[in-house]
Order: structure tokens, then sequence, then C-alpha cells
């Protein structure tokens, strides 16, 4: 592999760490707070899964080789899990996950707005594709979450592997906040209690507002119109959410998961809220095929590349079970992995994504018989 190549490899693989995406905080039955996300891409870096970390861990805020200042060990407060992958020197870069204290978080591409400034001289630097570990690692709560973001550390502009990565977040928490977190050049704004969606570019403030060219939208659907003499009757269900966007744009996605957000309906239990949630995202779901993208030099750490963005895993997260369940673009049955089930060996922990399709086969024995 040439070093061009191999730069350019490693800049696909940070950005694979926000890549295209969806994100949707919603309150399922019973006071549950559930948090979803897509990861659309065209790749998932080799090692990639699900991982658990106790508390007490240590691990960097800054890491680039090349960064002759690196950032000093920090140690970790809570336990936390979340789908990511395991960097030199022990420290974990998740895409998004859930902590002991039920705080959630997710990062998304913001491509041609992310702005980090150069790193400071002092106070705790940490590179953009580190906050999800580092808040989580932590925070206790949104409140707190964003106290450390106002205070306590800089997002700075060290490349990690070669480059940095253009990103924006959203968190939750138990008490059903949504913040979302966006680096823009003229600072970071932190959007208090937002509606809880989030895609990509352009920034929260944008998407808020075009949700106003959907106001005729409706639950119910369209009676009977008249037409001088004559009367048309509906002959189709879904005429009151006639006009929902259809495509893959990230304005789309954003305005699809709003209105399900608004009419979505609580289930009775939390496997009922999770199916749910995952039913949200393929809403949102990018089909393999239908976004070709230009292919970007692979590295060594690459796998299953492809020349389109597809939803290569969805992930749902419950605040009050603690638990973590996904699904692939290949696997489509729902896993689970219990954060409080694990913290009770206290060894960290990974999890394969398992992308082989898993397809039950039911046997003729179990089968109702049917007499006459």
């Amino acid at each position: 592999m040439t070093d061009s190549n191999r730069m350019a490899g490693r800049a696909a693989f940070a950005e694979a760490m926000g890549a295209g995406c969806s994100a949707i905080c919603w309150p399922g039955g019973d006071g549950r707070r559930l948090y979803g996300r897509n990861l659309d891409f065209d790749r998932l870096a080799r090692g990639t899964g699900i991982l658990y970390l106790p508390g007490g861990q240590h691990y960097r805020c800054c890491l680039d080789e090349k960064d002759a200042r690196p950032g000093e060990a920090v140690c970790s407060r809570y336990a936390l899990m979340g789908m990511g992958l395991m960097l030199p020197g022990g420290t974990a870069a998740l895409y998004d996950g859930i902590n002991e204290k039920g705080l959630m978080g997710a990062q998304l591409y913001y491509r041609g707005f992310a702005h980090f400034d150069a790193p400071p001289a002092h106070g705790v630097r940490l590179q953009p594709p580190l906050l999800v570990t580092h808040l989580l690692s932590q925070c206790a709560t949104v409140e707190e979450a964003v106290r450390f973001l106002r205070e306590k550390v800089t997002l700075c502009a060290v490349p990690l592997m070669g480059t940095v990565p253009p990103l924006h977040w959203m968190f939750s928490d138990r008490g059903g906040e949504a913040v979302v977190v966006e680096p823009d050049a003229d600072g970071l704004h932190i959007y208090r209690n937002t509606m809880g969606v989030m895609t990509n570019s352009p920034g929260y403030p944008w998407h808020r507002t075009h949700l106003l060219c959907f106001s005729g939208i409706q639950d119910t659907d369209r009676g009977a119109m008249r037409f001088g003499p004559e009367v048309l009757e509906p002959c189709f269900s879904g005429s009151g959410c006639a006009g929902l966007p259809g495509d893959w744009s990230s304005p789309s996605r954003f305005v699809r998961l709003a209105f399900w957000q608004k009419y979505a309906r609580p289930g009775a239990d939390e496997a009922a809220d999770v199916g749910n949630l995952f039913h949200a995202l393929q809403s949102a779901a990018f089909p393999l095929g239908m976004v070709r993208v230009e292919q970007a030099p692979a590295a060594d750490y690459d796998t299953d590349i492809r020349p389109f963005d597809y939803t290569v895993y969805s992930a749902v997260m419950c605040t009050q079970s603690l638990r973590y369940y996904w699904t692939s673009y290949e696997n489509q049955r729902i896993q689970c992995v219990s954060l409080e089930e694990l913290s009770r060996g206290g060894v960290a922990r990974r999890f394969a994504l398992d992308r082989a399709p898993d397809v039950l086969m039911r046997g003729p024995e179990e089968g109702e018989a049917l007499t006459e």
C-alpha cells in the first residue's frame, strides 16, 4: 500500500466514526427512555464490536502519535458499553454507548460545518472521536456532560489516525433531556431540551426550522373530497402522511424521524418499545445499492468495503435496563447485552457484531396440525 493510500485509508477509518447516520431519543412506556441510531457508511473498521469497559480504567483523551504533548492518562468513573474500537494504548473510541448511570450518546458526521480549534497550551485536550468515551466515562447526567464541555475539556484539531473527522453529537439521560452538541466556526453550540432527533449537516437549528415546511402532515387519513357534483371517497390509507420525504438525504431523514417520534405509540414492555424504535430506524436506513459513493482507498483495518453507503448497523439503548441492542444490515435478528450483568464480572469484554444472516428454520413438528 502506498503512503497516499494509507493516509486516505486512515481518513476513511476516522470518518467512519461519524459516517452518515441518524439518531433519535424516544420515551417508551412506563417511563422508559430509549436512544437509537443508525451508522451509515461503505465499510467498517476491523475490530469494531460492542465493548464493555468497567469503571476505574485508564485511558487518554489525546492519542495521535505525532502529538508532542500526549494527553495525561484519565481514570474512568463509570462502567460503560457501546459500539466502537479499541485503539493502541487501551483507549476505546466509541461511536455510541451508554454508561451505568444511564447517560447515552452517539456521534454523527457533520461534514462541511464542524470546526475545531488548535490545541490549547493548557487544560484537557480532547480529540473529537473520543468525546463519547470521555463523557460516558466521567458524567452521570446530561447536566454534568454539559458542564464538562463548557468548563473541563477543549475539543481540538489534533488528528487521530491522520485526520480530524467532522462530528457532532447528541446525548440523553434518565431524565429524558436530549442535548445536541455542534462545533461550528463561531464556537461550540450546546442546544438544550431539543426534540431528540439528529441526522447530519446542516446543523440542528436549520433542521428544526425546516420542519415548518411539513406543517400539514398529520396522523389521520384525509376525508372525502368534493369536486363540483362529484365526491371522491378515499380508497387507500396513508393520505395523512402524504408529503413526507422518502429519500436518504440528511434533511429527509430528520423529517421522517421527527414525525415518527411525534406520533409513535409506546409499547407494553421494553421488548415492544425496542422493536418500535428499530422500525423507526428502518424508516431512515440506507438500502444497499441506492446511495453510490466514491470509494476511498482501503487501509489494513478496513473490512467489507462496498461502493455504496448503507446502514452497517443499528443500535438501541435503554437507560432504565442498561441494555444495548443491535442489528446489522445482513443480520436483522435483534441481539442484546446487559451492562448490569457485565458489571458483576468486572472484566472488559468485546462482543462481535455478528453480521452473518440469521434465519430461524421452523420444523414441521412446530406447526399446529389443522383438523377438519
